[in-house]
């Protein structure tokens, strides 16, 4: 018990996990899930999937939720290291259209816990991340929804972006500021403004 140290966000229900990290001349160990560890931290969630994806630096990917069959994940990085954000959508929330975000990498070792009712999104600052993340869930591909990943209202400060909204959220015009191409799915691209 006691694996974890979990720092509560601005935004209600975001969570930063940090696992303890054994350290020693072989290398390290790590717990990243503990379900024990994470209920005496007053997290009850239950997760039913584990995910994992590969991108390379300029990848966007997001923002996405579910509509009817809303996740929760517990997102980390396994390699290299990426921006990710969670945008609150819960109807009557204080909070609601705010972001956070923060700094996942393989060096942190944190991880960020996303409930049920926000967008999800991250950016891809290393040559190459893979990316990890459980979910409370199954993904129902008819149910997935998403938002603009540069909708002005909501004025995410996404690191090392170098562009314009232009009123959509084509990835065309930007970059990052060492003149890598953004790059968003087709889907991406059509998402609109919150």
């Amino acid at each position: 018990m006691g694996q974890i140290k979990v720092t509560k966000c601005p935004i209600e229900g975001l969570c930063i996990i940090e696992p303890a990290v054994h350290a020693d001349s072989r290398g390290y160990f790590m717990e990243t899930y503990n379900q024990n560890d994470m209920h005496e931290a007053g997290l009850d969630m239950v997760f039913v999937q584990d995910n994992q994806s590969m991108s390379t630096r300029g990848v966007l990917r997001g923002l996405h939720t579910q509509k009817a069959y809303p996740q929760g994940k517990l997102v980390r990085v396994i390699k290299g290291r990426v921006f990710d954000v969670a945008v609150d959508l819960r109807p009557g929330s204080e909070t609601y259209g705010k972001w956070y975000g923060l700094e996942l990498s393989e060096g942190n070792k944190k991880q960020f816990y996303v409930p049920q009712g926000f967008a999800h999104g991250f950016l891809v600052l290393s040559d190459v991340a893979e990316f990890c993340y459980k979910v409370t869930d199954f993904y129902h591909p008819n149910d997935e929804w998403g938002i603009a990943w540069n909708d002005p209202r909501i004025g995410i400060k996404w690191p090392e972006v170098v562009g314009r909204y232009r009123g959509s959220a084509s990835a065309d015009g930007y970059t990052l500021s060492d003149g890598t191409p953004l790059i968003l799915s087709d889907k991406d691209q059509k998402l609109t403004p919150l």
